[in-house]
């Protein structure tokens, strides 16, 4: 696996490998089942999810296999926070739990009121006293960068300081839009797409991922 950073914004990261290219090749299959699309996005989100805490703090603690004790390397620091966006972000929370078990989890929901067309918060829930936390938001697409954002700002205003970003497929729009509102904030990402199309999607994108994992389009 390899790391293509972005030229302009250096906390911005597309992870390279071929099996990752093959099964988001097959996630923007419009023929897939629900099933098909959830699975795939369960196997991409992991290898991002591989990438996206290699940086992760250790300490050791000691143990004792059946020849020997010795002082054994674990993760560090109080217990990450996955975070995901409502409703699609939900869809990438099994695999990450998958290489955390123990991380928590909490949750945001967002809506763009119509009027401003700004995203406005309507739920969220995350551990008491996170200041200490590395959290890692979710979401299979980062299109104008606006949820995301507000999502950042919502985890700053409570003191977090460690934020990672996954997403799957991203626009450049909202790549640079994100990115220099939040620098620090590392985004790693599956693929960076073309463009948005006038109704604010992702071209070629994989269509609305919150309809195609739960099966409301």
């Amino acid at each position: 696996m390899s790391i293509e950073t972005h030229p302009e914004f250096n906390n911005f990261h597309v992870v390279k490998h071929p099996l990752i290219s093959h099964k988001l090749s097959l996630l923007r299959d419009v023929k897939n089942s629900k099933k098909t699309f959830k699975e795939l996005v369960d196997e991409i989100t992991l290898f991002l999810g591989y990438e996206a805490t290699k940086d992760l703090p250790l300490t050791t603690q000691t143990i004792r296999t059946p020849l020997e004790t010795f002082e054994a390397p674990v993760l560090a620091g109080k217990k990450p926070v996955i975070l995901p966006i409502l409703r699609a972000g939900i869809g990438m929370v099994d695999s990450l739990l998958t290489l955390m078990p123990s991380a928590r989890v909490g949750h945001i929901g967002l809506y763009r009121n119509e009027e401003t067309l700004e995203p406005q918060r309507y739920y969220f829930k995350i551990p008491q006293n996170s200041q200490d936390r590395h959290f890692f938001i979710c979401d299979p697409m980062l299109a104008t960068g606006g949820s995301m954002i507000e999502t950042v700002n919502e985890l700053k205003s409570e003191g977090v300081t460690r934020i990672t970003v996954l997403c799957i497929v991203a626009a450049p729009e909202g790549v640079k839009r994100f990115c220099q509102l939040h620098p620090d904030v590392q985004v790693y990402a599956a693929s960076l797409d073309r463009q948005l199309n006038d109704h604010g999607y992702i071209l070629p994108g994989l269509g609305d991922a919150g309809d195609r994992l739960f099966g409301t389009k």
